[in-house]
């Protein structure tokens, strides 16, 4: 019983984490301004409605918490992606 909690406990560490990072990439990609800027936080608003809908149909389907922070990972290593990756392009090019 102990170490699913220690476990859950790691795997949400983690998320808080990951999330941070993302969290930095898109306040960079905002603070540059530009009509980037805009869409990257209508994205972010949306995806908080998006990611409550998904973590409740996932208990109310009979998920377990630990199958909520294991999509909550997929979702933020996606987002830590797709933002890195508009980063290194631009470094590319200047």
């Amino acid at each position: 019983m102990f170490k699913a909690w220690f476990d859950l406990t790691m795997r949400t560490t983690l998320l808080a984490f990951e999330a941070q990072r993302v969290i930095g990439l898109r306040v960079m990609k905002m603070a540059a301004g530009g009509p980037a800027a805009g869409r990257e936080a209508e994205r972010m608003v949306a995806e908080k409605g998006e990611a409550m809908a998904e973590a409740a149909t996932i208990l109310a389907t009979g998920g377990s918490p630990e199958a909520v922070v294991r999509h909550y990972r997929t979702r933020v290593r996606a987002n830590e992606r797709r933002l890195s990756k508009t980063k290194r392009r631009r470094k590319t090019k200047t």
